[in-house]
């Protein structure tokens, strides 16, 4: 009995010692780490282990948890969950990596001579193609005709995208190739004539006219696209994105690339509308792996406000002949939202002008009736009349917004709507406050991929060169935290993935980033020259 008595009295002694540490795979430890999460707050460190985070609190409480196989101290440097970019093109980035880079060009002439540059390093090809052009930067900011392309590339087809992607510029030698003639039409689109001769540009639903006799690269070329982007992106601190409108190939090809290790992005992808991707998506439901999830199809109300394209209640103020036009008739966006509706599909529908946004928020609502969890979205909600914006709120409607269309489009937006009109447009903070969450993106490659460019302006509704001075439209810029918020955990509501990614908390997936200043504090105009020090996902360096 008094063996026993001393052995009991020893067991609180030994029990201490016999009590192992917690294994993970990483400790961040000394980092300024803003996870995002509901009550938005703050901590010095977090374990990961199998590519979850573990925990998340300060730096002395997880040492002395946690035995880790690789600790980084990152002496007070600021993380951020992964960027999520819920509204991008991601191998439309990748295609434009091949071409001629038209982005800036301040005149035709010098768009002539970027692309005899290109067409010199790349003498064999086929067709000439760029992207990024944009008449608004131009002294004469007139549609481009084809008379100059023709007298520079008469022997070879010449396809020129805009910078918003929904106006091609071409050459008479791709007209011909096209059997494109001022008679052709297409419904929601536009052939430009001048003098009952087309001019070389063609708007919306006509760029098809063009695109199909483009050779189209096969998979082998579009998986070096893709990955080809996805180094721009890791390396601009995203980890997600969202693809707006891809094909089942290719939903398939970025699947492959994924499960084999090679891609590393996460993809939301939107599968773009038509009568096969309906009948064989709806028939399969969504579905979701570790890095991709399908659940959404990408709707096209209406086109560009550059190119006219976007469908407005009134006329043009810069062009009183015409409003615009829609893509799809109200009919066919009905019957196509009633199909979704009865699905277990996202719809997410492009409008631009404010006849598209009216639209679309009256057949949402008609079938949503009230508030929900159905996370529908408006993509860009870019021109919205102020009797239309609580309809946000009351069908409980998501706008996935690109705060720098804004600071892109503000030396020209008053040309096209008007002084009255576009005090509607971009107003990101009053359509914020519908729901309480807003989710911001880029759609690049139309703009810059850098989601710290749309955070700035966001914020500073300013440029990259801080104009104006005291922003544009203030009225509806956002603070910092809520802009955090729609690059990061609203962006992953947005997108049904909140549970997953979006902030920084433990059993949620290992995606975060490390910048060189901390853009929650650092002046406005030095936010555009914040770098990424380094990219995770899934607990992997993959920048």
């Amino acid at each position: 009995m008094k063996h026993l008595l001393r052995l009991m009295a020893l067991l609180p002694i030994l029990l201490p010692s016999c009590t192992s540490r917690k294994k993970a795979d990483l400790l961040v430890t000394n980092a300024r780490i803003y996870t995002a999460d509901s009550s938005f707050s703050t901590a010095d460190a977090f374990a990961i282990k199998d590519g979850n985070f573990l925990a998340v609190g300060s730096t002395q409480d997880l040492a002395n948890q946690y035995d880790a196989e690789t600790t980084a101290d990152l002496k007070g440097q600021p993380v951020y969950p992964g960027f999520y970019d819920p509204h991008a093109h991601f191998l439309g980035l990748g295609q434009v990596l091949d071409q001629a880079d038209l982005v800036g060009a301040n005149s035709y002439d010098e768009v002539i001579e970027r692309l005899k540059s290109f067409y010199q390093k790349h003498p064999k090809i086929l067709w000439l193609t760029g992207r990024g052009w944009d008449q608004n930067d131009w002294t004469d900011k007139e549609f481009p005709t084809k008379e100059k392309l023709d007298a520079a590339f008469p022997n070879i087809p010449v396809a020129l995208m805009r910078v918003d992607g929904h106006a091609l510029l071409v050459n008479s030698k791709a007209l011909r190739l096209a059997n494109v003639t001022a008679g052709s039409k297409m419904p929601g689109g536009e052939i430009l004539v001048i003098n009952t001769q087309p001019t070389g540009v063609l708007v919306d639903n006509a760029m098809q006219l063009i695109k199909r006799v483009i050779p189209q690269p096969d998979n082998t070329d579009k998986a070096r696209m893709l990955l080809n982007a996805e180094k721009s992106c890791v390396a601009l601190g995203l980890t997600s994105i969202s693809d707006a409108g891809i094909s089942p190939d290719e939903i398939n090809l970025i699947d492959s690339l994924q499960r084999t290790g090679k891609l590393k992005i996460r993809d939301y992808a939107m599968i773009s509308l038509g009568e096969p991707n309906i009948n064989y998506f709806l028939k399969r439901g969504p579905f979701q792996t570790e890095r991709l999830t399908v659940r959404a199809f990408k709707l096209y109300a209406d086109g560009a406000l550059g190119s006219r394209g976007a469908c407005l209640r009134r006329p043009y103020n810069d062009r009183p002949e015409t409003g615009g036009f829609l893509l799809l008739s109200p009919a066919e966006l009905e019957r196509v939202t009633k199909l979704l509706y009865e699905s277990k599909f996202q719809a997410n529908t492009h409008c631009i002008g404010d006849s598209a946004n009216h639209l679309m928020l009256d057949l949402y609502g008609k079938l949503l009736k009230g508030k929900n969890d159905r996370r529908w979205r408006i993509e860009h909600a870019q021109v919205v009349s102020a009797e239309d914006v609580w309809k946000f709120g009351r069908y409980s409607v998501i706008p996935s917004v690109q705060p720098t269309h804004a600071t892109s489009d503000m030396y020209w937006a008053a040309d096209r709507l008007g002084p009255v009109r576009v005090k509607g447009a971009y107003a990101f903070k009053d359509l914020m406050k519908q729901n309480s969450l807003i989710a911001f993106g880029s759609d690049f490659p139309v703009e810059a991929v850098n989601p710290l460019f749309g955070f700035h302006a966001a914020v500073a509704r300013q440029d990259a060169k801080n104009f104006p001075d005291g922003g544009y439209q203030m009225e509806n810029a956002v603070d910092r935290k809520s802009a955090l918020l729609a690059m990061t955990r609203w962006a992953a509501y947005a997108c049904f993935e909140d549970h997953l990614r979006g902030s920084i908390a433990p059993g949620k997936q290992a995606d975060f980033v490390v910048l060189d200043q901390d853009i929650m504090t650092v002046p406005n105009p030095q936010l555009r020259q914040t770098k990424v020090r380094q990219t995770w996902i899934g607990g992997e360096r993959v920048y």
